[in-house]
């Protein structure tokens, strides 16, 4: 259920109201926008009488949900998240680029990579230190080593650092991660997802490559409703019939989920289509779709990468395609895409 509130809200009523639905045991998630406040309320509201609240002198209207995810509903939030990680903006109209190889593989590759990507616009560097591989025989990163190998290299760059986490018993190593990736294969791993939704630290949730847009909310929901709101969503390509690409990239993620959530928007052109010389045609349609950012597997030597280097870009590419981008996004932003 949404209650919105008129503008200037008696605030002695709003504090009888809150204090009402607490002893109701619902949770009331307030959001303050530009123009107008919007109490979000969760829990067993079936029993709540929307016409009783809707006569106090305060709200302005009152809706009732249907979709299952709440937190994450746009309904309850109008205005786009904006989630800081060391200064990098991440949502809110800026364009964010996270660069960086699909796996560190020694001291000098990635604080080399990261120096590269942070000159060409890239403001988050990402790396896999732990690797979720097909094969049981395929490299499956430097684990703790590959972590502290990123601390470096942010040390050198000022880059704030993006991973991905395998398990919730691996939380300790990741304390001083700036932004916790959760990969495809654990996008419905429940009991991570509640264990992430217990602290503050920024999570970059990639959809899993079977998954409907709700279901891919319900895991942000997951996160959300254990109070850790800093979520962005990261569109990897899902799979479909087609064997040419690695997976389909779905760009019409991009508004739709302008439509029915809040929080950021990433998308992976790398791992969707799964051959280099396609990121640079493809990152493009989502920057004109809308998203808030990319996140794009740079190599400075893909023929000998140990992990995906069929799709990594090399950096004088990341390079003119970062100013492609940054140039499309300025343009986007004076011409916007007209709304039905």
């Amino acid at each position: 259920m949404i209650v919105i509130l008129k503008k200037i809200p008696n605030e002695a009523q709003l504090a009888s109201l809150m204090d009402w639905l607490a002893e109701k045991n619902i949770d009331v998630h307030k959001s303050i926008g530009t123009s107008t406040t919007i109490l979000g309320l969760v829990g067993d509201t079936a029993a709540i009488d929307a016409d009783l609240i809707s006569a106090l002198d305060i709200v302005e209207d009152v809706k009732r949900v249907q979709e299952p995810y709440k937190h994450a509903n746009r309904k309850f939030h109008p205005d786009d998240t904006v989630i800081n990680v060391r200064g990098a903006q991440i949502g809110g109209g800026t364009l964010t680029l996270m660069a960086g190889p699909c796996s560190v593989e020694s001291e000098e590759q990635i604080v080399a990579i990261a120096k590269q990507v942070k000159a060409s616009g890239a403001t988050v560097l990402r790396g896999g230190a732990f690797k979720p591989r097909t094969s049981p025989y395929s490299f499956q990163g430097m684990g703790t080593r590959g972590l502290e190998l990123l601390k470096i290299a942010r040390e050198e760059t000022g880059l704030p650092i993006v991973t991905e986490i395998m398990d919730a018993e691996q939380l300790p190593d990741f304390a001083d991660v700036d932004i916790i990736q959760v990969g495809a294969r654990n996008m419905q791993n429940f009991d991570l997802l509640k264990r992430l939704g217990r602290q503050e630290k920024p999570i970059l949730l990639k959809r899993g490559m079977c998954a409907t847009y709700e279901e891919w909310l319900m895991s942000a929901e997951y996160v959300m409703a254990g109070g850790n709101h800093n979520v962005m969503l990261c569109e990897r390509g899902i799979r479909t019939f087609e064997t040419y690409t690695r997976n389909t990239l779905d760009i019409g993620a991009v508004p739709v989920l302008r439509k029915l959530t809040h929080l950021p928007i990433i998308i992976d052109p790398s791992h969707a289509a799964g051959k280099a010389w396609l990121v640079p045609q493809t990152a493009p349609a989502a920057v004109a779709a809308g998203a808030d950012g990319l996140i794009i597997e740079v190599h400075n030597d893909p023929a000998h990468a140990v992990c995906d280097g069929p799709q990594s870009i090399r950096p004088e590419t990341f390079d003119a395609l970062s100013k492609h981008l940054h140039a499309l996004h300025d343009f986007m932003a004076e011409n916007p895409v007209p709304t039905v």
